[in-house]
């Protein structure tokens, strides 16, 4: 089957955008990437997410959504597929696990007012990855701001992604365990996510 709109998604460090670049580049796919780097509030988040949750939510929801909203308009005939590293929804889940209450009720009543304007993917992959690679990951990469994220933290999300995905019926959702896999360094890894995409 032939997928349009790809979106892969997975908890920090499970290798996102590392696997949508080499695809767009493999398969001749309009990319689109989320520019986390950018947010002014995360590395004050890492250190004290309670001060700095809901304006670093808040700018990851509306940059998001400007970035969707922008590339996806912009059709592109030279290219097969579109795809990204992120779910316009992973807003939501890392919200509800980082906000207060009353900082998360209204951050609810903003995302539903944006969320039916956006295209849904085709397919969603999940990478998931056991917290251990991620911790090895997030290491490997270096980020300064990242290197203070416990494990802990990565559980719980990985958990409310998993919980939110139980609930969605929109888009066809595949989870991938990549404990074992290595889409990088190993070609028979990288096919096996091809042939899941239908790219080959």
């Amino acid at each position: 089957m032939k997928y349009n709109f790809i979106t892969i998604e997975g908890c920090i460090g499970a290798g996102k955008t590392t696997l949508a670049k080499k695809l767009a580049e493999d398969f001749n796919g309009k990319l689109i990437l989320e520019k986390f780097e950018d947010n002014p509030f995360l590395p004050g988040f890492y250190e004290d997410p309670e001060r700095h949750a809901f304006p670093v939510e808040l700018y990851f929801m509306a940059e998001r959504y400007q970035h969707l909203k922008m590339l996806l308009s912009q059709a592109d005939i030279f290219k097969s597929f579109t795809v990204s590293d992120f779910l316009f929804q992973k807003s939501l889940v890392f919200a509800m696990n980082n906000l207060k209450q009353d900082e998360a009720k209204l951050y609810r009543m903003l995302f539903d007012i944006i969320n039916p304007t956006l295209p849904k993917p085709d397919i969603i992959l999940y990478l998931y990855a056991p917290v251990e690679k991620l911790m090895d990951n997030i290491k490997k990469r270096g980020r300064d701001y990242e290197q203070n994220i416990k494990a802990e933290y990565l559980e719980k999300i990985q958990n409310a992604y998993l919980e939110y995905f139980k609930l969605q019926t929109q888009s066809h959702i595949i989870m991938l365990d990549t404990t074992e896999l290595n889409f990088v360094e190993r070609s028979e890894d990288y096919q096996k996510v091809v042939k899941i995409l239908g790219l080959s």
